[in-house]
């Protein structure tokens, strides 16, 4: 454990070594978080993952430094994160701190320019946003917000919305959820669990194309297998 403390030189082999460790403390610190922290940076987020960044890099890339006082601030940074966002849920100022609303950026056509000076954001930026969401007129969106995670909802107005068969009064079929019950050759055995079937089934839907040679197959949730890739002979 000697490349845990601090040395004056350290070898390759203890090099990898701090390297692992320091890789398991962040998986550990983000499973910790919650997929919160990973799925759209807000305030607290970013502030956490550039911190939790900083204090890792400097004993991965300084021999003098050891692990202990990492280890130690990243779990510590860790339950103040943690700590903060239980206190984000159960006080309503420092929600409003961490989490701030959407700020209404467009209403019923119109462009509320304040709104986008305060959210720092400039007129080409919105409108390239408005473009991801297949908007080219600003006219058309009867309200679309900036989002603390930094992203823009779009909401249409409804003259310009796709038509659905709820609007035109057609029977539809219920959803029909597919999952990969085959993947890369390797048999999903929790789904089959899932849906109340057992490999022989399996076996059974597919044998025509034989076990071995399916790479990808799906089951719906009529219980339907649907084989998409098959092993080309002479492949691995």
């Amino acid at each position: 454990m000697d490349f845990f403390k601090g040395q004056e030189s350290l070898t390759v082999l203890e090099w990898i070594l701090r390297s692992i460790v320091g890789f398991i403390i962040l998986i550990i610190a983000a499973k910790m978080m919650g997929q919160r922290s990973i799925s759209g940076l807000r305030f607290l987020d970013f502030i956490i993952a550039l911190t939790l960044g900083n204090i890792i890099a400097h004993p991965l890339s300084d021999e003098h430094l050891g692990l202990k006082g990492a280890v130690t601030s990243t779990f510590s940074i860790v339950i103040f994160y943690i700590a903060a966002i239980w206190l984000s849920l159960k006080i309503p100022v420092i929600k409003q701190f961490f989490d701030p609303p959407a700020t209404p950026l467009i209403m019923d056509g119109k462009l509320n320019y304040r709104n986008l000076s305060k959210a720092k954001l400039s007129i080409e930026f919105l409108y390239a946003e408005l473009r991801k969401s297949n908007v080219e007129d600003i006219s058309k969106v009867a309200f679309a917000a900036w989002e603390p995670g930094g992203t823009l909802s779009v909401f249409l107005n409804t003259a310009y919305q796709p038509v659905t068969p709820a609007d035109l009064k057609l029977t539809t079929q219920p959803f029909n959820l597919t999952k990969p019950i085959i993947t890369d050759g390797h048999i999903e055995h929790a789904l089959l669990r899932e849906i109340g079937k057992d490999l022989v089934w399996l076996e059974t839907e597919i044998r025509p194309h034989g076990i071995n040679s399916v790479i990808l197959a799906t089951v719906d949730s009529k219980r339907t297998i649907q084989v998409h890739v098959i092993r080309e002979p002479g492949t691995l």
